[in-house]
This record gives C-alpha cells, structure tokens and sequence, in this order.
C-alpha cells in the first residue's frame, strides 16, 4: 500500500507539475504583444493600395521611432490631429517597441511579397519597396543612439532583428531597375488649355 500511495503521490505531484507548466506557458502566449495598435490595424485593414499601405506601416514605425525618442511632446499638435484615426501613442519598454518595429518590417515586406506572388509586374512593388527601404534606412539611423545604450538581452535582440528585416529590405530595393522617368507631358495640350481659359 505504501508503493501504491508513493505512485498515486508521484503522478499527483507531476500532474501538478505539468499542469501548472503548461499554464504558465499558455499564459505567456496569451500575453503575446501585438505589434500594432487596434485602430492602427484597422487602417492597415481599409488601405487595400500596396504603396499606400506601405506608407501605413511606415507611419506606425514612426509613432513607436517617437515615443523610443521622447518626441511626443514636441509633436502634440500632430498627434491629437491623428488620434481619431490612429489613437494613442502606442506604449511599452523599449524591447518591446523596438520589437513592434521589427514585427512592422516583417509585416510589411509579406504584404510586398504577397502582392509580387499574385502579380510580379505589378507597378506598385518597386514604389513600395523603395519607400520601405528610404524609411528602414532613416529608422535605423535615428536608433543608432538607443542602440548603444542597450543593455537588456532582449532589447539587444530587438536591435539585431530590426537591423536583420532593414537590411533585407534596403538590399532587395538596391536590385530593383533605376526608377522609370515620369513622361513630361505634351506641351502643346497644357498651353491650349492656358490660352482657352
């Protein structure tokens, strides 16, 4: 009887064990941190236009690059401008903002490779990388100096995905053909509109 109880005891405890491992870690799960503000994911949401959407992550890049900076106070003007439709500042440690940033590029470049996937020729593709590579470029200067002050493990981490994702993105548009010169336009038609009005 004693064995039978040291077993019962046995598989109790390790139920216990185990139960309680495996709420801690589906906790942790459930704590994952979303990378973009619900009113920022609803404007990603409605702009369907892959440059245009671009510029959308872009933007939520630099509300985190602002909060990162401690620019929110000389930027108030601008932000109760916005809050209707992007909210509030997003908030967090810097690991945490600086991982948004990361996941932000990430997500970006699968909505760049998405649409290339569908239509490879599609015309917006080189005007969206081009214009997430000028920003990854701009957002990992103007992080230089908290980079250097980064001590966490994780904030440290943050910093070499975030560079990883920039510098994919600055490599692929590096590859793309100079940009197509826009087509002045017709001269003659411009003055005869002048000259009728």
């Amino acid at each position: 009887m004693n064995a039978h109880a040291a077993i019962h005891a046995f598989v109790l405890a390790t139920g216990v064990v185990l139960l309680t491992l495996g709420v801690s870690s589906s906790v942790r799960c459930f704590q994952a941190r979303d990378h973009l503000t619900p009113e920022e994911v609803e404007v990603v949401r409605n702009t369907q236009i892959l440059d245009k959407r671009i510029d959308v992550f872009i933007k939520a890049m630099d509300r985190r690059l602002l909060v990162l900076n401690g620019g929110a106070a000389t930027a108030e003007k601008q932000l109760k401008k916005d809050s209707e439709t992007w909210g509030g500042l997003p908030t967090g440690t810097h690991a945490e903002l600086l991982g948004d940033i990361a996941k932000i590029f990430d997500e970006a470049i699968t909505n760049i490779d998405d649409v290339s996937a569908r239509d490879e020729k599609n015309p917006l593709i080189p005007k969206a990388l081009r214009k997430l590579a000028a920003a990854a470029s701009r957002i990992v200067d103007q992080l230089k100096p908290i980079q250097a002050q980064a001590k966490d493990g994780v904030e440290v981490s943050g910093f070499e995905m975030l560079v990883k994702h920039a510098e994919e993105i600055v490599e692929a548009a590096s590859k793309l053909p100079p940009p197509a010169e826009k087509k002045p336009k017709d001269k003659s038609k411009t003055e005869k509109t002048k000259e009728t009005n």
